[in-house]
């Protein structure tokens, strides 16, 4: 690695105080604009098919957005095709601007504007390179001729849409903005501004896009504000972002972008495009969802949008991308785990205005993920609190707090020595076996009691190691006096029962759960859980599977 070769590619802005120092967070959601149908599309190992565009074109309009880019009509057939068959199947909504792309020439904007006939609202986004490495290495123009490249293009788009009678707004992108000398990318806008003079009731898009990343985001945040502050008809001008991810840092530009001055986005569901990608529009949406502002975007059923998305792309949402990834909730540190229940456990016992859960910046249901499956996950590192929480949330089983740390440690020795995550029905299935009417090799045959005042004798009949015995003895309750008869008549010592119970909803059906836990000579708690329709005999059997437990 010659780190020598390289150098900085970027022109920082002259004379900028920077705007985003004082402006720390966003306000208002902006103009959002899915690339997804063409910038997305056209970075895909096999494109969409017709099929596929028209899906996922109405999946963006379930989402909510007002701007797509659809496509560049005059590169290809199928581009084409798309278009048309939007408008003649009349699949666009009234509400809804389709955003065509195309390049300074005269032939390719002739047929982008063919292509557009009978559109009721249209964005035609006209591009020319304008940075230096383009400038010397691919075009070898000077900037004169660059900046007539990009005016000759504007004049043709004023003559065709005159000529096909098109309803459209304008879009104009320097491309390699962030390569490109900031007051040269301020000269062509203004030069094609000239041209098009927008209006309050036709604003013209002036698009900065960040083609390669070659910046830290301060310095295209810069960049933004030196146009924001020195464009021509500013209050009749739309400034537009649209970063790619060259460093990593598509999601920082674009909200920094939009603290120095941006008011629209350009971007891609999950940050499909060329290269590493552009902008992730739903993880700059849900940013702000999660400090409050409403993006105006409905992502309130993340795992269909996931579906449709990776089947007609072929592409993975990343596990961990932000808010989207199966696994961005899942919590299997046993500290954490403890943290999110403990969390959930304040929700449910305070009036809370503001989603402040421990490890969880979003409440993961506001995008359609469940706290059963999606967030509390088991393996061998996860902890007692993450273990009880699901057994008590999906199963209905509120283990006393000392018996959640044995009853962990079992769960996790099973996923540790099979080396995997294991499903809640997995750890309900250890539970159960490993704590639940446990009868081998002490076994309950029958009971009865009787009460002599305060005091309650207990007669029992138990099979022990094979042996069918009649044991009895009194206590001061009924659970008390069965201990005593076992630890008088059958040898077995312990001290310190511990019991509690609760009711097991069951369908529509109640049984009862009851906790025991007896301490054994080295110091050790055993523990026991029964489960019956009469809270008497749950007690009994959760002694005797306490008692297994032990022997």
């Amino acid at each position: 690695m010659n780190s020598n070769k390289y150098t900085r590619q970027f022109f920082p802005a002259p004379d900028v105080v920077p705007r985003w120092v004082a402006e720390h967070y966003i306000k208002k959601p902006p103009v959002w604009c899915s690339v997804d149908l063409r910038d997305g599309n056209q970075s895909l190992i096999i494109p969409m098919s017709l099929e596929e565009k028209l899906e996922f074109f109405k999946l963006l309009v379930k989402i909510g957005f007002k701007e797509i880019e659809i496509g560049f009509p005059a590169a290809s057939e199928t581009e084409y095709t798309f278009l048309r068959t939007l408008i003649e199947q009349n699949l666009i909504p009234d509400d809804v601007t389709v955003q065509v792309l195309t390049q300074s020439r005269d032939h390719i904007i002739k047929k982008t504007f063919q292509s557009l006939k009978g559109v009721k609202n249209a964005i035609v986004h006209l591009y020319n390179s304008t940075s230096v490495a383009q400038r010397e290495q691919v075009f070898k123009k000077g900037k004169q001729e660059i900046i007539d490249i990009a005016v000759e293009g504007a004049r043709i788009c004023e003559k065709y849409r005159e000529k096909y009678g098109v309803n459209c707004r304008y879009e104009y992108s320097p491309e390699s903005f962030t390569g490109t000398e900031p007051e040269f990318a301020l000269e062509i806008c203004n030069a094609v501004l000239d041209v098009w003079k927008p209006t309050a009731d036709r604003k013209v898009i002036i698009n900065l896009p960040v083609t390669v990343e070659v910046s830290m985001p301060h310095v295209y945040a810069n960049q933004v504000q030196y146009m924001n502050d020195n464009l021509k008809y500013r209050e009749n001008v739309l400034i537009s972002l649209h970063p790619h991810n060259d460093r990593g840092c598509a999601v920082a530009d674009t909200e920094m972008g939009l603290l120095a001055g941006g008011d629209r986005v350009e971007g891609t569901l999950f940050g499909n495009g060329e290269r590493t990608g552009n902008t992730d529009i739903v993880t700059v949406a849900l940013n702000m969802h999660a400090h409050g502002i409403d993006p105006q975007l409905d992502f309130s059923n993340m795992p269909e949008i996931c579906e449709l998305y990776e089947r007609v792309t072929r592409m993975q949402v990343y596990d961990r991308s932000p808010y989207a990834g199966k696994l961005v909730f899942a919590a299997f540190s046993g500290s954490h785990q403890d943290a999110i229940a403990k969390g959930m456990k304040w929700r449910e016992d305070h009036t809370c205005r503001y989603w402040t859960v421990p490890y969880l910046p979003i409440d993961p249901a506001d995008v359609g993920r469940e706290y059963e499956s999606d967030v509390i996950r088991i393996n061998s590192q996860s902890g007692k609190g993450g273990i009880g929480y699901l057994l008590e949330h999906n199963f209905g089983y509120d283990l006393p707090k000392k018996m959640r740390e044995t009853v962990g440690y079992a769960v996790k020795s099973v996923s540790d020595h099979s080396h995997k995550e294991l499903s809640p029905a997995e750890v309900l299935d250890v539970f159960t076996k490993e704590y639940v009417n446990i009868n081998t090799p002490l076994s309950l045959v029958d009971y009865h009691f009787v009460r002599s005042g305060a005091v309650i004798k207990a007669l029992v009949t138990v099979e022990y190691n094979g042996e069918v015995r009649d044991i009895s003895a009194e206590g001061n309750g009924r659970l008390d006096a069965v201990s005593n008869a076992i630890k008088k008549n059958l040898g077995i010592s312990y001290s310190n029962l511990s019991y509690t119970e609760h009711a097991l909803e069951e369908g529509s059906t109640s049984k009862a759960v009851s906790y025991v836990g007896i301490m054994n000579d080295d110091g050790k708690m055993s523990w026991g859980v029964g489960i019956h329709d009469d809270i008497i005999a749950s007690s009994i059997y959760a002694l005797f599977s306490a008692i297994n437990k032990k022997i």
